[in-house]
């Protein structure tokens, strides 16, 4: 939505595909977004679909491309309704997926008491019963990040933590119980109100926490990326991003951008639009040299630069 605005106030054909499924859909908001902080996520698409109205050249269609081919100068997006858009640039905004375990609980309390990011939910639990899953090397820095909110913390690690002795001692220093049961499920709160209640674990027994932060492993939502050529990379030990630029958010297949979470880090909605804006920017600066380009070889065999403008549109 931040790069059709762009593009369309610069006066470029815009069509933006839409199949509805924000990663932050179960989220009660937005948070760390400047003048939208504590919006509901499909509040501000609302208002961002708005503000797009004045923009003739922008549409936002409700659909679901299913495949992608082409090359600098012309790409092709099928359509899950059976037809098909070309355009000269892509930008994928496509976006992760978050793949939760498949224990009771996660999928229910996903960003209503089990949280990714600190700085989009920690504030809302501060001070409170809180908990970190988490068992690899990243362990310990990642639970130091939590505790800057609460300082009634426990490290989850369902199973064995593996963890090296000294980051043992430094968080036994620092108050911060290793538990390394395995979970059966979460609970969230009988008072039908958003929030975790308990960890459960295998054994019977229960921890009782209001927050659970869990960075689970994430996967791109579609595979346009590779099918066009594009390198990916890996980021940590549970995500593949599609590399680009993190200037132009341009990849290494000329003609298509990369922008929000699909792309380089970091993750959050006003990062994703900032990252969509950037590289509509880009995007325009190389349409607009290659009209340039077009018009100026036009007039040289002849024809008129306005016909090769309009050729161009």
């Amino acid at each position: 939505m931040s790069a059709a605005l762009i593009l369309g106030r610069s006066r470029r054909r815009t069509l933006v595909l839409d199949a509805g499924e924000p990663r932050n859909a179960p989220s009660s908001g937005v948070h760390g977004f400047l003048s939208r902080d504590g919006t509901p996520p499909k509040e501000l698409l609302r208002i961002a679909r708005e503000q797009l109205g004045p923009y003739p050249s922008v549409e936002v269609r409700s659909a679901r491309a299913i495949g992608a081919r082409g090359e600098d100068g012309g790409f092709e997006m099928d359509l899950d309704d059976g037809s098909s858009v070309r355009a000269r640039k892509l930008l994928l905004a496509t976006g992760l997926v978050d793949e939760l375990p498949e224990k009771p609980g996660f999928k229910e309390l996903w960003g209503r008491g089990v949280y990714h990011c600190p700085y989009c939910h920690g504030w809302e639990v501060r001070d409170r019963p809180l908990a970190v899953l988490i068992s690899d090397e990243r362990a310990t820095e990642h639970t130091l990040l939590i505790r800057n909110w609460s300082r009634d913390l426990v490290l989850l690690t369902d199973g064995p933590a593996g963890l090296e002795e000294e980051d043992l001692q430094r968080l036994r220093a620092l108050g911060v119980p290793v538990n390394e049961k395995r979970i059966a499920r979460l609970e969230g709160r009988n008072d039908g109100s958003e929030g975790l209640s308990r960890v459960v674990f295998e054994d019977g027994s229960s921890l009782e926490r209001e927050g659970l932060f869990y960075g689970p492993p994430q996967r791109q939502r579609s595979g346009f990326a590779e099918a066009l050529g594009c390198e990916m990379v890996a980021m940590g030990p549970d995500a593949e991003l599609v590399k680009a630029d993190p200037m132009t958010r341009e990849t290494s297949v000329p003609g298509v951008y990369v922008a929000g979470d699909a792309g380089p880090p970091p993750q959050s909605v006003a990062l994703a639009a900032a990252s969509g804006s950037s590289a509509a920017a880009v995007l325009n600066h190389a349409l607009c040299a290659e009209d340039a380009e077009a018009e100026v070889s036009s007039a040289g065999n002849g024809g008129s630069a306005n016909e090769a403008a309009r050729g161009t549109t």
